[in-house]
């Protein structure tokens, strides 16, 4: 009897692996996004929802949104030609990011979007000369509070030089709009948006003497997704942010730019098991998706952020790993102390919830591994939600 070398045996056992399961997969169920956005808007209403492209930009996500009444933000032009694609209104976009390039400037003014976010003299003089007449909407510091992704300090100014940029503004002809925050990623404390309105309400009295009155206030975005614990109950931001709307000085309309909160909790990230090893008495699991090509918030977090995980095999008995990436770099590491079947072995399969914000959008091809698929589904049968929109 001839026998097959050991070599064809692996080749043969990954193609079968490969045909029944390529992964890495991203799976968003637009269901779900749905009911987060429905559920965004009960609890705020009278709010305009920009929801943050940028956070998940595929056309199927921005178009049952767009189809549920959505507004959207951009932080470049780029973005707004994915919206334009699917019929976006231009009129519509907030074009929050503080500094852009005059080009992208140049573009989005030409296809109609009138609302600009600055926090510099520089960018006043980019817009007037880019996006004459165009609304202005100063970006305001909201540092205090922590939250869970740190994302915040790049932007924003104090609420006097707030009040200087849009006069400033004025001059040079653009139209003082309104005054924009963001209180940071995945933020925990609802209490987060108290500090920030009070600050706003100064802004819009200081203004209002030198004959000035606005008409927005972004409240941007921050609001949290649930992982593996579970978060504040959405009511508590709303009255919060409800409380600090009512006592500014005077009615302004409000915005703001969620992105986690929809999307995050609709994606499962599926991953195969390409190798196991047992490391100073620690179990390590290696997975075809790492931080570097879908789950960079891992490193962003220090591994802190934990998303919700299981596996294929579901064995009654457990053990704990270390769940980290396919490439050679030791810091694609995803998360430490992970709760999975015991027997867990070379081609199994790895589910990681909560993954439908920022994962393709920061993936790369480092070290060659591939970015995940992204496949769109809807109706839930049975338990499980089947594809009924192509990818």
């Amino acid at each position: 009897m001839v026998q097959t070398p050991l070599t064809t045996v692996g080749k043969r056992t990954e193609d079968r692996v490969a045909r029944l399961h390529h992964t890495p997969e991203l799976v968003i169920d637009l269901d779900q996004v749905g009911d987060a956005y429905a559920e965004m808007t009960a609890a705020l209403p009278g709010i305009t929802v920009h929801y943050a492209t940028k956070c998940n930009p595929n056309p199927q996500v921005l178009g049952r949104l767009m189809g549920l009444g959505s507004s959207f933000e951009i932080a470049s032009a780029v973005e707004l030609e994915t919206l334009l694609e699917i019929g976006v209104e231009p009129a519509e976009v907030l074009y929050s990011n503080p500094v852009k390039p005059v080009s992208h400037i140049a573009r989005a003014y030409a296809e109609g979007v009138r609302m600009f976010a600055f926090d510099s003299l520089d960018e006043v003089k980019k817009l007037a000369d880019a996006a004459p007449g165009t609304s202005a909407i100063v970006r305001l510091a909201a540092h205090d509070a922590p939250s869970a992704v740190p994302s915040e300090g790049k932007f924003g100014v104090d609420a006097r030089a707030a009040v200087e940029l849009l006069l400033l503004a004025r001059e040079y002809g653009l139209d003082p709009y309104g005054v924009a925050f963001h209180v940071g990623s995945q933020m925990l404390d609802p209490k987060a948006w108290q500090a920030p309105l009070a600050v706003v309400g100064r802004i819009l009295d200081e203004l209002d003497e030198h004959g000035v009155r606005l008409r927005l206030v972004d409240l941007g975005g921050g609001f949290p997704a649930r992982y593996a614990t579970p978060v504040p109950p959405l009511a508590e931001y709303a009255s919060v942010i409800h409380a600090g709307l009512a006592a500014l000085p005077y009615q302004v309309d409000a915005a703001i730019e969620p992105g986690r909160a929809i999307v995050a909790a609709a994606g499962t990230l599926t991953a195969t098991v390409i190798g196991t090893a047992l490391r100073g008495g620690k179990r390590w699991i290696h997975l075809d998706v790492g931080a570097f090509n879908g789950l960079m918030e891992s490193l962003e977090t220090g591994n802190e952020l934990r998303f919700p995980v299981r596996d294929s095999r579901e064995s009654a008995a457990r053990d704990r790993y270390h769940l980290t990436g396919p490439t050679c770099d030791s810091q694609d590491t995803i998360m430490f102390d992970v709760e999975l079947s015991a027997d867990l072995a070379t081609g199994d399969l790895v589910y990681i919830g909560s993954t439908g914000a920022y994962t393709t959008v920061y993936a790369s091809t480092f070290n060659g591994f591939e970015i995940p698929a992204v496949r769109c589904v809807a109706k839930a049968v049975q338990g499980y939600r089947r594809s009924v929109v192509a990818a």
